[in-house]
């Protein structure tokens, strides 16, 4: 063989090898068709850092405001069917909607922990059974949307009436384990909303 075609030959081994290895990497950490379908990023995984200025809290307020509204055109506009239809085990569009509708009591208690002046904000259950066993795709859409407008109204309120003092008060989240001022607290509540907001808005456009 002439050593032109020789090198040429082993170069193109080695690319052949190289190209072997690397499918089988991109193989093993490319995620699967249904765990790259969501750009969102999982709740659990968020990182938060409170360093904004305290008196921001009409603003945060302003946006748990909102949620109601955003909530029901997210939903109002799309089937029943699109909204109650679950892939691979996930909750569907509606049994988000209720997700946000079973946290109002406990947004509600954490408040009620600064009033109180508690050392540890009150604990939730990470595994979400309440949502899990609610059967809201069995319910009324619009029995859903009424009630969570209802209870976030009863938290505006209660927010809406505390002390100006109140808005820095610190308490340990129990699962991020760091300070929270009731500030930090309620926008934290936004942000929730928004990660299941956006969920919604990403199912049932594309169903």
């Amino acid at each position: 063989m002439h050593p032109h075609d020789l090198a040429m030959a082993v170069i193109c081994e080695s690319l052949l090898v190289l190209a072997h290895h690397s499918l089988k990497f991109v193989l093993k950490v490319s995620p699967s068709p249904v765990e790259s379908m969501s750009q969102i990023s999982l709740w659990f995984e968020r990182q938060f850092e409170f360093s904004f200025p305290v008196e921001l809290h009409p603003n945060v307020r302003a946006r748990l405001r909102g949620t109601p509204a955003r909530l029901e055109e997210l939903l109002r506009v799309s089937a029943r069917e699109t909204l109650t239809r679950k892939q691979q085990g996930k909750w569907s569009a509606q049994e988000h909607a209720g997700h946000l509708l079973d946290l109002e009591p406990l947004w509600l208690a954490r408040v009620e922990d600064y009033v109180a002046g508690g050392a540890q904000l009150t604990v939730t259950d990470l595994q979400n059974r309440k949502t899990d066993d609610a059967n809201y795709n069995a319910r009324s859409l619009d029995q859903i949307l009424a009630s969570f407008r209802s209870a976030r109204e009863r938290l505006l309120k209660r927010a809406d009436g505390l002390d100006e003092l109140l808005w820095t008060r610190s308490i340990l989240h129990p699962r991020l384990k760091t300070p929270m001022r009731l500030v930090d607290h309620l926008y934290f509540v936004a942000e929730h909303d928004d990660h299941h907001l956006a969920h919604i808005w990403e199912f049932t456009r594309v169903n």
